[in-house]
């Protein structure tokens, strides 16, 4: 009986601990407007670093220093979402004028 319960109880396990990451991260907002999770990570910013010193003071080493973010995660997040979607929107185009390309190329070596 135990056999059969315990794949049973790690599935559960499994489930809860995704269900609550899950929770956590919407209500937390990290799953909203880009404007709403730059205002989560600068929370995360601000209560990240006493928690990892009062960790480093309990076990007694001490870790290298956190690097500075010179730059805006909502910029280079939009910047690179609208390449991406620009090189997705030209794909098409670009692979049929490649492919007109390569059958001119075939037709010149053909004559």
């Amino acid at each position: 009986m135990a056999a059969k319960l315990l794949p049973v109880l790690k599935l559960a396990t499994k489930v809860t601990i995704a269900g609550g990451a899950l929770y956590v991260t919407y209500d937390s907002g990290l799953l909203g407007g880009s404007a709403q999770g730059s205002e989560v990570l600068g929370k995360a910013k601000a209560a990240i670093p006493p928690a990892v010193d009062e960790w480093v003071k309990y076990f007694g080493f001490e870790l290298p220093a956190f690097p500075k973010m010179g730059f805006s995660p909502v910029e280079a997040w939009n910047s690179g979402v609208q390449s991406s979607i620009s090189v997705l929107s030209s794909g098409p185009t670009a692979l049929g004028g490649y492919t007109n390309q390569g059958l001119q190329y075939l037709k010149d070596l053909t004559k």
